[in-house]
């Protein structure tokens, strides 16, 4: 009994019906397919699902979730978050009102109490009798080394009181002349590649950078107002605002930037914001 149910039921599932669409006018066949009540089933749940889910992609994604109670809009949540504090800040500047007026009160009925104050008692307790100014022997000793160092160290910069000394940045032969007519404020050595370039005095750099016209440039600051500048380097070992020494390797030779025509060092040298001739101050035989 159970089994014919069964399978009634399955029949009635399975069962094929012919879809057919006519002209009504010449009962002409248009299309038809054939269909049962499980494929119905399926294909209508199938679309109901689709359905249910374009339709909650297209809410949660859109601003129309904000007309659905429970959901807050973005400008909204902003609005409330500044308003929450507000009302913190409204409530410190209300207790601080209130502590003020208290005070005020306090002074006016006359209930604030009077305090004595001796202050030679004060003085008193900080009072030393016998002070020993006689260094201790630990301290002794770190006055000793801060003295050797101070003496011996190699960061010491020259100041405007005292001589400066500069020594040539590089050896090689100079091809072209400080010459101020032609504007040119430099003296340019032909060098081979990566020859090292160093310091002429103790400084501080002041600019490290690549240009188009003049590649990689090394700006040192020394003392007296001297400034030394390096260009058309292959490369640059100093970062800016590093010390450096007399005679510290800073750079290599090189011939970058489309002004040089090979292999060379391009030296200037300045003082107070105007070039100097560079072999008045330094020998570069």
């Amino acid at each position: 009994m159970e089994k014919s149910r069964k399978e009634k039921i399955k029949e009635k599932l399975t069962f094929k019906y012919r879809f057919v669409v006519l002209n009504e006018d010449t009962f002409e066949e248009r299309f038809s397919f054939k269909l049962n009540r499980l494929n119905a089933f399926i294909f209508g749940g199938v679309f109901s699902v689709l359905l249910i889910s374009l339709t909650i992609l297209f809410i949660t994604l859109t601003p129309l979730k904000e007309y659905i109670q429970g959901y807050s809009s973005t400008e909204l949540q902003k609005e409330t978050t500044d308003l929450v504090y507000k009302v913190d800040s409204l409530n410190q500047a209300l207790t601080v009102n209130d502590l003020y007026i208290e005070n005020i009160q306090q002074v006016l009925k006359g209930e604030i109490k009077r305090v004595t104050f001796n202050k030679d008692s004060v003085l008193r307790q900080f009072q030393i009798d016998e002070i020993d100014f006689a260094p201790s022997q630990v301290d002794s000793a770190f006055r000793e080394e801060v003295e050797q160092m101070d003496r011996f160290s190699v960061f010491q910069q020259a100041k405007k009181s005292t001589d400066i000394v500069f020594s040539s940045p590089i050896k090689g032969q100079i091809t072209q002349q400080y010459d101020d007519q032609e504007k040119h404020f430099a003296v340019d050595i032909a060098v081979d590649e990566d020859t090292p370039v160093k310091a002429v005095a103790d400084g501080t750099v002041i600019f490290k950078g690549f240009t188009a016209d003049t590649g990689y440039v090394i700006v040192i600051e020394h003392g007296q107002g001297f400034t030394s500048i390096y260009k058309h380097n292959a490369s640059i070992f100093k970062e800016q605002g590093e010390l450096v020494t007399s005679g510290e390797v800073i750079a290599s030779a090189g011939s970058t930037g489309t002004f040089s025509t090979g292999a060379h060092l391009h030296f200037e040298l300045w003082n107070d914001g105007y070039p100097v001739n560079p072999t008045n101050y330094i020998n570069f035989d």
